[in-house]
């Protein structure tokens, strides 16, 4: 078990005073009994904002909702959160074969948030490519259970994109950063989802944290991580949901603290909402997670 105490900061600066709009932020802690229990969290808003508020979504990501007052020309929330993450559970592979999910899923009825039905064909922001359809089959052999066809295809990713900052944006197609062989954690996890889901794997995005640590001999830098994606593949009734990081190429661990999960980025991008805005903006956000005890 580790216990991590999580600091985020998003700051926007206006060219001029913007109007009254609503923001959603999805930026909290998930609670996922036997894996990860939030313990407590604070959010602040400077200035204040005119209501704050908070919900759960349909895919059970906790919301907070502000309302935006007019006239702001910077706008920075503050989120101090502590964590309980436990280790991953190993031991045998208890996924299905890959040839025998479909008539599981055919038979599943459940239209909960973590069911299969939600997960298994392309959505908006991840549609088929055939590229990457073209790239997955090669990651499936006769026989193979879901989580070996996870971790082979992750590897192949992992081995096939160069991961860099500034290379993409929040817009960029899985289709235009597969081409390019570049991106960042968004763009791994959405290639990965449709290579998946091409397979006939129900495969998800999620968005999270991940705790990081200097190389050896080097001091740790204060807030300068950032929010992190990785993939949550269906393994069938018995398994469940098995998670992997492409851009690491490694099955999570306890350093992944989860936030949500969704069809794609748009489901729980951390950011969403309405702001009128005459002019350009600069925003900035900042991630800091120490375990407990760490100075």
């Amino acid at each position: 078990m580790s216990l991590y105490k999580l600091r985020l900061q998003i700051s926007y600066e206006f060219d001029r005073p913007s109007g009254a709009g609503r923001q959603h932020f999805r930026i909290l802690p998930a609670t996922l009994p036997g894996r990860q229990r939030l313990l407590g969290s604070q959010v602040t808003l400077e200035p204040e904002p005119g209501e704050l508020g908070f919900f759960t979504d349909f895919f059970g990501t906790a919301v907070v909702e502000a309302a935006i007052p007019a006239g702001l020309t910077r706008l920075e929330l503050r989120l101090e959160a502590e964590v309980e993450r436990l280790a991953e559970p190993g031991g045998l592979d208890l996924s299905m074969p890959v040839t025998q999910l479909g008539p599981e899923i055919a038979q599943c009825r459940s239209l909960g948030p973590t069911s299969p039905l939600h997960y298994h064909l392309p959505s908006r922001r991840i549609p088929e490519v055939g590229a990457i359809s073209d790239f997955a089959a090669g990651a499936l052999r006769t026989g193979d259970s879901v989580a070996v066809v996870t971790e082979r295809l992750g590897l192949m990713l992992h081995d096939h994109m160069r991961f860099e900052t500034g290379a993409t944006d929040v817009n960029t197609s899985p289709a235009e950063a597969f081409a390019a062989r570049h991106g960042v954690c968004q763009d791994f996890a959405q290639i990965m989802v449709g290579g998946l889901r091409s397979l006939g794997i129900p495969a998800a995005y999620v968005a999270g944290y991940l705790r990081t640590l200097p190389p050896p001999g080097r001091k740790r830098l204060i807030g300068a991580d950032a929010m992190h994606a990785w993939v949550r593949a269906w393994g069938g009734s018995q398994r469940g949901w098995i998670d992997y990081d492409p851009t690491n190429a490694c099955f999570t661990g306890a350093d992944h603290i989860d936030v949500g999960m969704g069809r794609d980025y748009g489901d729980v991008a951390p950011v969403t909402g309405m702001l009128r805005l005459d002019g350009q903006q600069e925003g900035r956000h900042s991630v800091d997670i120490t375990e407990a005890g760490e100075g």
